[in-house]
């Protein structure tokens, strides 16, 4: 399985595109079908709160440490670059155990 069309790898890591939805009505990590990743958060777009509520959701649902992923690019922005440090192949696994795991409950 090649990776996803939101995922780089780099030398440290890799870098995650996504679209972010703040001071939504639940919380929901998903990717379309044009290969965009949304992250929607019930936290307001306000003095860093939907920004820690995404970091907190990827890490959750990707099974990675919240310590490992900062926003790279896009802070105050909707369109986020964030950067996962740690082994790309293991993250890279986590996030494709993850979009296994969402075809089986969507598909």
């Amino acid at each position: 399985m090649s990776d996803p069309a939101f995922l780089r790898r780099t030398a440290s890591g890799v870098l995650i595109d996504l679209r972010v939805q703040p001071r939504a009505r639940r919380i929901a990590l998903d990717c379309d079908d044009a290969g965009v990743l949304k992250a929607a958060v019930t936290a307001p777009p306000e003095d860093g709160k939907a920004n820690a509520a995404v970091i907190e959701l990827l890490a959750r649902e990707w099974r990675l440490a919240k310590s490992a992923i900062e926003v790279a690019r896009g802070a105050t922005a909707r369109r986020k670059v964030l950067a996962i440090a740690g082994r790309t192949e293991d993250i890279a696994a986590s996030i494709a155990a993850w979009m296994r795991q969402r075809e089986g409950t969507h598909g």
